[in-house]
This record gives C-alpha cells, sequence and structure tokens, in this order.
C-alpha cells in the first residue's frame, strides 16, 4: 500500500473514531477541525513508525577497507513496513522481502551506473522519500528503496560506497560524448 493510501486509511480511522466518541464538534469550524485530524494523524504515523523500528545513523565509508571484507554500513525499512527492510553494505544493496517466507534481492555497488531521489509532497511531510538505483545488473537493472527515512542522508551514504567501491576494485568512470 502506498503512503498515500496509508495516510487516507487512517484518516479515515481517525474520522470514525471520533464520529463514535460522541463529542460534539460542531462549535468548531470546520478548517479546525480538518487541521486537527490531519495533525494527529501525522503524529499517529510517525508513533506507529517509531515503535515498529529504529533506524541506524549511516556509517562513514573507508576506501582504504581490505580486499574482501564486507561492513554493514546502513540497516533501515520502508516508513511503516513490517515485510520489506534493506541492508548496505561496502560491497551491495540488500533487499529482503517477506514476513515468514524470505526472498533476498543484491545489487552490488559496483554495478550501479546512477542514483536518484525522490520525494513527493505527502513523503516531504513525514519526512521520507525513495532512492532509485540504476545499473548494469543482469537480473534487474533498477531497484527502489521506497519510503526511506532521511533519503538525503542515505543517498549520500550509497554514493560514497559506491564510489569506494568501485575504487577498491580498480574501475573507473569513463563517458561517452
Amino acid at each position: 500500500m502506498e503512503l498515500d493510501q496509508l495516510q487516507a486509511k487512517i484518516k479515515a480511522s481517525v474520522w470514525q473514531a471520533v464520529a463514535q466518541s460522541g463529542i460534539d464538534l460542531k462549535s468548531v469550524p470546520v478548517d479546525q477541525q480538518n487541521q486537527f485530524i490531519d495533525a494527529l494523524t501525522e503524529n499517529l504515523m510517525r508513533t506507529m513508525d517509531d515503535l515498529l523500528d529504529e533506524v541506524p545513523k549511516p556509517q562513514s565509508v573507508s576506501p582504504e577497507m581490505e580486499e574482501g571484507e564486507e561492513q554493514i554500513l546502513w540497516q533501515g525499512r520502508p516508513f511503516l513496513s513490517l515485510v520489506e527492510s534493506y541492508t548496505i553494505t561496502s560491497e551491495r544493496v540488500r533487499i529482503t522481502r517477506g514476513m515468514l517466507g524470505k526472498d533476498y534481492e543484491n545489487f552490488e555497488l559496483v554495478r550501479v551506473q546512477d542514483l536518484d531521489i525522490e520525494q513527493s509532497i505527502p513523503n516531504r511531510m513525514v519526512g521520507v522519500g525513495d532512492i532509485k538505483i540504476m545499473g548494469a545488473d543482469s537480473s534487474d537493472p533498477k531497484i527502489v528503496l521506497r519510503n526511506i527515512k532521511d533519503p538525503h542522508g542515505v543517498y549520500e551514504l550509497i554514493r560514497k560506497a559506491w564510489l569506494a567501491a568501485r575504487k577498491r576494485h580498480g574501475l573507473q568512470f569513463r563517458e561517452m560524448m
């Protein structure tokens, strides 16, 4: 379920709870009622996400890392997700999906060709965004890390890890003109 849909569902549930509570809001102007419900919905979403998991802070990337030594640089998950998680190491991006049965997808950093960040207005309101990774992976040349907290910080972490991995493996950028 997309973040917009989830937010709409929670907002509808909050309105339903207010209606069932029997509290008379007729004396409160409609725009103030809407502001209250919007603020309550946003705070509920943030609280639910905080309860699900705390995202570790990104670590630094060292280009001098020993060959073959792989370090976990960041672990996280999409905002409000229980069934998907992401791990960024010094060598790859790993996506894990599933609650009982697990599906693992690995994307080697040396195969990355481009990184982008995308944030819609609702995503910006809750501080999340998508990171799109394009590359030369034969199974899937594009992956998206959805609804990531601090997308700019994670983007920079991936970018630095990507450049360090290419340097360790002796790869250089070459542009076609």
